[in-house]
């Protein structure tokens, strides 16, 4: 697969076959994404990976926490500014209401949606699921390293036939999350990642979210 190929083909995928991943593959792509720029290779990536019964353990652990405290653990980051403006807040706003347009649930059923939402903390039924963590006394400078590892990762899961969907909502239960790994508490949790095989016949995985175009958002100049 062309790189391009993989950038086109990359969406965050919502529903996942039932069928396990070859941890040989997984450690190959975690392994090579390392090559992903990284300011003064500090390589602040920290990653936990679960699949199997620790994966199953983990899942049950959230569904009791849920069903006894829904409530946020005290948020570390904000995922999205505070009284987002345009354009951005409409971006934000028509991608969510393609999605709940494809599985079929209008916006006033308030109880759909959030059930919908529950399934994030169930990694969309994903044989595994990734965390990434970066010590807390990094900067914004290293936060952007690991975005590019992450799209790194995603672009080499393609390449090998397999799907993701990185998921900023486990910062809502960023404790419940380093509890469970045995983190230590100078580490932060940014992200959660489901990893697996792509459900082709979910309505939900054909979302392809709109882009805005290269004007924009790009200006050249001297050319």
């Amino acid at each position: 697969m062309k790189v391009s190929e993989a950038v086109r083909s990359r969406l965050s995928v919502r529903a996942f076959l039932d069928k396990p991943v070859s941890l040989h593959m997984l450690r190959g792509v975690l392994e090579l994404a390392a090559r992903a720029p990284s300011g003064g290779n500090l390589q602040p990536w920290r990653l936990h990976v679960l699949s199997g019964g620790a994966l199953e353990e983990f899942r049950q652990i959230v569904r009791q926490r849920l069903a006894r405290d829904p409530s946020p653990d005290p948020l570390e980051y904000h995922v999205y500014p505070a009284n987002l403006w345009e354009p951005y807040r409409t971006q934000r706003f028509r991608v969510g209401e393609m999605m709940y347009a494809l599985v079929g649930i209008p916006r006033e059923d308030r109880d759909a949606r959030l059930r919908w939402f529950a399934k994030n903390y169930e990694f969309f039924g994903a044989p595994v699921g990734l965390f990434c963590l970066i010590d807390r006394k990094m900067g914004p400078p290293q936060w952007s390293d690991l975005g590019m590892y992450l799209q790194t990762a995603m672009l080499l899961l393609r390449e090998r036939g397999l799907s993701s969907c990185p998921q900023e909502c486990w910062s809502r239960y960023n404790r419940a999350v380093r509890e469970f790994l045995g983190a230590p508490e100078e580490l932060m949790l940014f992200c959660g990642m489901a990893i697996g095989y792509a459900d082709e016949s979910s309505a939900v995985n054909r979302l392809d979210s709109e882009r805005i175009s290269l004007d924009d958002f790009a200006s050249f100049h001297g050319f």
